[in-house]
């Protein structure tokens, strides 16, 4: 399965992306923020988790930026069982494109995903020491359950406070996010995004 955003492609992952997809998640205040991916993280790791079967139900994404060339990686998104109860969207973004609003376009597509699968309304969740999550899934249509969960986190090597939230009842707000400087991005990139949401 495929999909296309304004700014974004979304499509399973392939043996041939470990070494970008080492590349995009191997820090570890990204990798930290993840229950199950491994710190460190390199490309053996990609391998592993590029060579998982994945359940149709359970649709998982690798994220690119389309640009005026190759796409980007970017991120990852996907829908995974949850100790909760209903399923749960997660994803991530590579730090150097933080901020661009990724995470919320993304996000909005994999939701728009789940309803077209007719899957139950999902559940999302984060560590409390990483609200800028929590902003995105409040963008995204979904709310607090005032609940907070310990969940174990690989990386962490231990279990951390997870806020955890639902799909709320109204569509996501589909207003494009504004995009933001970025430190550490290089210029023809930046200039590429700046042409892509003219």
């Amino acid at each position: 399965m495929f999909a296309r955003t304004e700014r974004l492609l979304l499509r399973p992952g392939w043996q041939e992306d470990a070494p970008a997809l080492a590349r995009a998640i191997g820090e570890e205040a990204v990798v930290r923020n993840l229950a199950t991916a491994p710190w460190p993280y390199g490309e053996a790791q990609a391998q592993e988790f590029l060579a998982k079967p994945i359940d149709p139900a359970q649709p998982r994404f690798l994220i690119f930026a389309r640009t005026g060339g190759a796409p980007r990686l970017v991120g990852g998104c996907g829908i995974s069982p949850s100790p909760e109860g209903p399923p749960e969207m997660g994803y991530w973004i590579a730090r150097p494109y933080w901020g661009l609003g990724f995470a919320t376009e993304a996000g909005r597509q994999l939701v728009r995903i789940a309803r077209a699968m007719d899957l139950p309304k999902l559940s999302a969740g984060h560590f409390l020491d990483n609200p800028a999550s929590g902003a995105v899934l409040r963008k995204l249509g979904f709310r607090p359950t005032g609940k907070v969960a310990q969940r174990f986190s690989l990386a962490r090597g231990g279990e951390a406070a997870v806020a955890l939230f639902e799909e709320g009842d109204a569509d996501a707000d589909s207003t494009a996010t504004p995009m933001r400087g970025r430190i550490g991005v290089d210029e023809d990139f930046r200039q590429e995004l700046r042409l892509m949401a003219a």
